[in-house]
């Protein structure tokens, strides 16, 4: 496949100019989030107020996400999107003043944590949701769902890495300006996109909304391929993920390093992960994506269970890359299949449920991993961690040839596979 045909998706002007609008956006979200786990721990030395903090940005995601399924189905998603990147952007500026004035502390970064956990609970079901609206080919959907995917971990790369250099040079309350700054280009850009007829009400649903949320709930836990993928990557983000949370101890502690050494490791991590990303944006056979979801997972565990018992800063900066690849692998693929198995009247309160398992999951895993390292160490966390999602990915695997056997007919009557 050529690089052409590897950003097919390009092709729509509402999606270049989304894509365009949220590079910059992201990147100054990233900035905050890492400046954000530095100050916190840098004024408390906390393993357990850092886990604490991830823990209150993204539960969230797990009681608002299956009702956003239903909102994003009912209103106009761009507004939605418009009003959730605004009032981000008045947050970050908020956190911008209180750094530069020198009146910021823990509090305040507490309560922008939840704040912005509730606005992206709902504005990351929604803008997947919209990415299915602006592109004018279906079959474009999953190339655009791996570039955006490579987007996310671009910006983990760039972003982790100016933080640490701004905050090194200038201070903290710069990067929350420079975020604050950026959700002007993403809100510019919903602006600017042409949707001939943006999505209102897509499907009849019934009055009780707790019907709606059973229906939903029911559809994803009785159809085996899709209880199964969401639960492997809930185990990811429950056990796995939370090493990105503990990365100031890593950085600080053990490798003796500082913000600079912090930014180096976790832009690793996002610089595998765009190449993750990038790989999967030239992958056309869907068949395929199911043996990544299996064997990611266990990439992923034996790399991160080597990062932990690492002592050597260069040695960690060679690992990372590997954990943030094989995660975004299952992150992307399992979005990608879980998109185009689904039923179209189903698919939103799906992709609510999606994010809830990934990003409602994510906080417990916060709490839980913070309090193994503090308990024994950071090192013994990740490693039981990693141990988890090795076991986690051969169960799967010994479940593929059952899923790929009821997914085969849904792929031909989609005209993905022939008879």
């Amino acid at each position: 496949m050529s690089v052409t045909q590897s950003l097919q998706s390009f092709k729509s002007r509402n999606y270049r100019l989304f894509f365009g609008g949220q590079s910059l956006s992201m990147i100054g979200s990233f900035m905050t989030e890492t400046t954000c786990a530095w100050l916190v721990y840098s004024q408390t030395e906390s393993v357990a107020l850092l886990g604490l903090i991830g823990f209150l940005s993204q539960v969230p995601n797990l009681i608002v996400s299956p009702l956003a399924g239903i909102w994003i189905e009912q209103f106009n998603r761009r507004n939605i999107l418009i009003t959730a990147q605004f009032i981000m952007m008045i947050l970050s500026l908020a956190l911008a003043i209180f750094a530069l004035t020198g009146i910021i502390s823990i509090w305040q970064i507490i309560c922008a944590s939840i704040l912005q956990g509730l606005l992206s609970s709902v504005e990351i079901p929604a803008r997947y949701a919209f990415i299915m609206d602006i592109i004018e080919n279906k079959e474009d959907i999953t190339n655009a769902t791996a570039l955006h995917s490579s987007l996310l971990s671009g910006s983990r790369i760039i972003a982790p890495a100016i933080a640490g250099i701004i905050i090194a040079s200038l201070s903290p309350g710069h990067c929350f300006l420079i975020d604050g700054i950026s959700y002007i280009t993403i809100i510019t850009a919903l602006l600017a996109i042409k949707v001939n007829k943006l999505t209102m009400v897509r499907r009849n649903y019934q009055n009780n909304i707790w019907q709606n949320l059973k229906e939903g709930f029911t559809y994803a836990y009785y159809f085996l391929p899709i209880r199964s993928i969401l639960l492997l990557i809930a185990l990811l983000s429950f056990l796995g993920m939370p090493y990105l949370r503990i990365m100031p101890v890593f950085a600080i502690q053990i490798l003796q390093g500082d913000s600079t050494t912090l930014g180096f490791l976790t832009g690793g991590s996002g610089l595998g992960a765009l190449c993750g990303g990038i790989y999967l944006s030239y992958q056309t056979n869907l068949v395929r994506l199911g043996k990544i979801i299996a064997f990611a997972p266990a990439i992923f565990g034996t790399a991160l269970i080597t990062f932990s018992l690492s002592r050597s800063f260069w040695f960690s900066l060679m690992i990372v890359p590997i954990i943030g690849c094989s995660y975004i692998l299952e992150y992307s693929s399992s979005n990608s299949v879980l998109q185009i198995i689904s039923d179209d009247e189903k698919r939103g309160r799906l992709m609510s449920i999606y994010n809830m398992s990934v990003m409602g999951i994510i906080p417990f895993g916060n709490l839980f991993i913070s309090g193994l390292a503090s308990i024994f160490n950071a090192t013994n966390a990740l490693i039981f961690g990693g141990l988890s999602c090795i076991i986690g990915s051969i169960i799967f695997y010994n479940m593929l040839p059952k899923i790929e056997n009821l997914l085969h007919p849904i792929y031909v009557s989609k005209g993905i596979l022939d008879e």
